[in-house]
């Protein structure tokens, strides 16, 4: 049996997470949490400063939150969403620029003289 890298599981998971941010709604949505802090907004509030809302909004969050970039949590009678996963974030920046420049063509590759 072999043995999974890594770099693979690495590269899924980012995928994955990616996959989640591949539209425009669930981008906003996102960037609309991250701007609202740890206290989060309401559903309401959520739908309000991203512009979407109802059916399609509930929609975008199960995806986020399925990826671990969101969490709602309930308030008495109100749902709070929040940005949970700074974590998350940091770790996909730093997936796309840990290895920024490694195969850079040196001066004379780039040239095709190598």
């Amino acid at each position: 049996m072999s043995k999974t890298r890594d770099s693979d599981l690495d590269l899924a998971r980012a995928a994955s997470t990616f996959a989640a941010l591949g539209s425009e709604q669930r981008l906003a949505v996102l960037r609309v949490l991250v701007r609202a802090g740890p206290a989060g907004l309401s559903i309401g509030d959520l739908g309000e400063r991203s512009g979407v809302t109802g059916s399609t909004l509930t929609h975008h969050m199960k995806i986020l939150a399925a990826a671990g970039l969101v969490r709602q949590v309930r308030d008495g009678r109100r749902i709070i969403c929040i940005a949970a996963a700074y974590g998350e974030m940091e770790i996909l920046s730093r997936f796309l620029l840990n290895e920024c420049c490694a195969d850079a063509a040196l001066p004379h590759e780039a040239h095709g003289n190598g």
